[in-house]
């Protein structure tokens, strides 16, 4: 059996990891919001028509922030129609996905949810059909105390305290063909900078994430992020990082190497972000929300044939299986390795559109493979984050050449008196047998150690099997004198939990 070593140095540290970083999405698109999140007729329906099955689950995995309500659909979204008496709100066809959006889940029912599920908004404003004054009034509408034309018809619509939303997001993807009034990177960055400018003058405590490019392959990346930073620099306070994984071509090695690809993508964004801080002789660090993640492949021909104009058709149920699994836990801790500069991200989506939970129109709820380690890193992965030295073999793939079987990540909670490392061993072939050191952080005891391994990589979990792919408890006779001898199986996503004396 091959070997590797690992050290975990109390000193190596990478940052204090901003909670938001486990953020999610809730887009009108699909099932997300109907027959979702919100189902009257349901059993498990509260008063208000949303499902408590699925608040329940959601409150387990603590997502602290969610973007809403879009995505694409925002760029043709007037959000007037989705505040006010429900039998007032006008029924609009939608450009973005070719659907009927009947408003009836607007602003405040969806603040409502977020509540129950002990969460916050990160709201977008419309920049593809509209922009400056849109966005300025929407603003004054959700966080203007009083005494204003907008602050006082929100409490005329049964809102008496303003909503508060401090995070907001300047569009989405202006840079896609496939968006509502998609802009030049110069025409998006003017545009953004004014709205930003009186967003701000309404209410300044607000942060704001200006648009980066809809991912890392388009031909506008990298002068679109420049261009756009050059604009927006003094206004925003962080730039968006989007980008789906597949497996089209069933090249299993390659997808576990994804974690690379996100490592270098964030690199790259932020090495521009620095660069228009030197030009500018500016000492305002721009930092990153990776506000669209995710495994998205599955649906992809099978959503063509949608029909047009419906009411919240199924799309994008991608049915995740064992492989999309072990890739979610490694991009998150992608994430985590780069938490100096990313500090928020959104988990796209969150419930049945590319989501970690399903649900049945009328029937029942389920945790996909993806769940898991989203929920293990979400509760556990709260502190400080620490770097880990890897030594390991290595695999090439098509990808990628010298990828490293073994990522990882620690993170120290100096409130709860834990270490937490997460490890995912991505080669397809090799267990590993490993020695971490851990002599610099005083350890007591290890207090669990979770795995998810040894399943067929395309198990999934479904309705009528829920359990097919679920974390196993392993012994935790792993440590002694400073080290963690244990053996990581070959295509497996682990977490280790530890006792740090004080």
């Amino acid at each position: 059996m091959k070997q590797a070593k690992m050290i975990v140095d109390r000193l190596n540290h990478i940052s204090q990891i901003d909670n938001r970083i486990y953020g999610s999405f809730i887009e009108h698109l699909g099932r997300a919001v109907y027959d979702g999140i919100y189902e009257p007729g349901h059993p498990l329906a509260d008063e208000a028509g949303f499902r408590k099955d699925v608040i329940e689950l959601v409150k387990e995995l603590k997502v602290p922030i969610v973007r809403y309500p879009g995505g694409n659909f925002v760029s043709g979204f007037n959000w007037e129609d989705s505040v006010g008496p429900k039998q007032n709100r006008p029924k609009r066809l939608d450009l973005a996905w070719f659907t009927t959006e009947t408003n009836e889940v607007g602003m405040q029912e969806f603040q409502n949810w977020l509540d129950e599920v002990d969460s916050e908004m990160m709201l977008a404003v419309n920049l593809g059909t509209r922009g400056v004054d849109a966005a300025r009034n929407l603003v004054e509408y959700a966080n203007h105390k009083e005494g204003s034309y907008w602050s006082d018809l929100r409490k005329s619509h049964g809102k008496k305290e303003p909503y508060n939303i401090k995070t907001w997001c300047l569009g989405n993807e202006m840079d896609g063909p496939w968006q509502m009034g998609q802009k030049t990177a110069y025409e998006y960055g003017r545009l953004a900078n004014e709205t930003a400018k009186m967003m701000k003058w309404v209410d300044p405590s607000i942060e704001l994430v200006a648009c980066g490019s809809s991912k890392m392959v388009m031909p506008t990346f990298a002068d679109w992020e420049a261009t756009v930073l050059t604009e927006t620099y003094d206004e925003v306070d962080y730039i968006s990082l989007h980008n789906y994984w597949a497996n089209f071509e069933d090249d299993t090695a390659s997808f576990l190497s994804g974690g690379v690809l996100m490592d270098d993508f964030i690199r790259s964004v932020v090495a521009i972000c620095d660069y228009v801080k030197a030009k500018k002789r500016s000492k305002k660090q721009i930092n990153l929300s990776f506000d669209e993640w995710n495994v998205w492949y599955h649906t992809k021909e099978s959503d063509k044939e949608i029909e047009h104009w419906l009411q919240a058709p199924p799309r994008l149920e991608d049915v995740y299986n064992f492989e999309d699994a072990l890739l979610v836990g490694g991009l998150l801790i992608s994430l985590l390795k780069n938490s100096d500069r990313v500090r928020m991200a959104c988990l796209a989506q969150l419930v049945n559109v590319i989501a970690p939970i399903m649900t049945e129109t009328g029937g029942k709820s389920w945790k996909q493979a993806i769940y898991y380690p989203y929920y293990y890193t979400s509760v556990y992965g709260r502190g400080e984050a620490l770097k880990v030295n890897l030594d390991c073999p290595k695999y090439d793939c098509r990808e990628y050449t010298d990828v490293t079987m073994l990522d990882s990540v620690a993170v120290y909670s100096e409130e709860e008196r834990t270490l937490t490392l997460f490890v995912l061993n991505r080669s397809m072939e090799e267990d590993l047998e490993v020695a971490c050191d851990l002599r610099t952080l005083d350890i007591e005891s290890c207090i669990c150690n979770i795995a998810i391994e040894g399943y067929d990589y395309k198990a999934v979990n479904t309705a009528q099997q829920p359990d097919a792919v679920i974390p196993v408890e392993k012994s935790t006779k792993i440590y002694e004198d400073g080290y963690m001898n244990t053996v990581i199986r070959k295509s497996s996503w682990n977490m280790y939990r530890f006792r740090v004396n004080r």
